[in-house]
């Protein structure tokens, strides 16, 4: 297990963390929406096509924003900004708004629309509502939560092989979240096809070979495959992972360089900096025999990707969530 990690989730820092993303989840534009055109009556603006997530520049970063205020708000219930997203989470998630959602899902155009990344943090989402003790969010949403919970059943059986990238297609780091919503629901049956799945796709990996940071990575595609199958695996994930990566290589623990953060895609190496920090813990959760580069290197992947969570959009709209991630496993 990690010890003398320095960064921690504070109060101070939830507090900024929901500060900002409570200045953009009904922040319309600029948006990247993820829209099939069938015809010309398709063409409509974010809100119009997502009643409940039409901020936070695209659709995604809209619900992990959401989640990240709820997390925030279930961890630190006297939040300064506690409020304030209460508020907010009255007026999305409302069952009129749900069902615009759910419709939206319904249009066979719309089959491939943010898998796998965006149904796993919708997921994530979803579990974190569940542990609040006020169910009403939760009940609200579940209509749209069961339709991705379909998805991924029907989806899992077809993907005959992952998707090993350290962006948005990432297999991997969708099942690290279905894992935690299947835990938070308690719904043994799909946290199995989720585990089955990943013994499927990663049980034989041995030696990995590591190619990054790539330009525009936010997920380590190494870390994270390893992260998805410790839930997977459990008390032999240690065995596993000594077959997988025998010998760590410094790009793992060295921070990405992240020479401009206006730059949309390079500002996604400020997300593998947290993304990294916040895998090594999840790994390293009662690993024995721990290599004791590990420790120092999250504290400065942290502390590379910390002061650069807000201050330009490219980044603001979602680093925070990741932040999160990284400080509160």
């Amino acid at each position: 297990m990690l010890s003398g990690v320095v960064h921690e989730l504070t109060l101070d820092k939830a507090s900024l963390f929901a500060r900002t993303a409570l200045g953009h989840v009904t922040q319309e534009w600029p948006n990247k929406i993820d829209h099939v055109l069938t015809g010309p009556e398709d063409v409509k603006g974010p809100s119009a096509l997502h009643p409940v997530f039409y901020g936070s520049f695209d659709w995604h970063s809209c619900v992990h924003s959401h989640w990240l205020l709820a997390r925030a708000l279930r961890r630190f219930p006297n939040l300064p900004e506690a409020g304030a997203i209460r508020a907010l989470l009255d007026d999305q998630f409302t069952p009129e708004k749900v069902a615009g959602e759910v419709a939206y899902l319904a249009r066979p155009a719309s089959r491939g629309f943010e898998r796998p990344y965006g149904w796993a943090w919708l997921l994530m989402l979803q579990g974190e509502l569940a542990q609040h003790a006020d169910a009403r969010w939760a009940d609200t949403l579940k209509p749209l939560a069961d339709a991705f919970v379909t998805r991924f059943r029907e989806f899992l059986p077809l993907a005959t092989y992952p998707v090993r990238t350290g962006m948005h297609s990432s297999t991997a780091f969708a099942m690290i979240l279905a894992q935690d919503y299947a835990r938070a629901m308690g719904d043994d049956a799909f946290a199995a096809l989720c585990n089955a799945k990943l013994c499927d796709w990663h049980g034989a990996d041995t030696d990995c070979r590591v190619f990054e940071p790539s330009q525009s990575d936010f997920l380590s595609p190494t870390l994270t495959i390893a992260a998805a199958m410790r839930g997977a695996l459990g008390k032999d994930f240690a065995a596993w992972f000594a077959r997988y990566l025998p010998n760590v290589p410094s790009a793992l623990l060295t921070p990405a360089i992240v020479s401009d953060r206006s730059d949309g895609q390079i500002a996604h190496l400020d997300g593998l900096n947290l993304s990294r920090a916040w895998c090594w813990r999840l790994i390293t959760r009662d690993m024995p025999n721990l290599d004791p580069r590990i420790v120092p290197a999250v504290d400065a992947h942290l502390q590379s990707a910390m002061p650069h969570v807000t201050g330009d959009y490219m980044g603001e709209h979602w680093l925070a969530s990741f932040a999160l991630l990284a400080l509160d496993p």
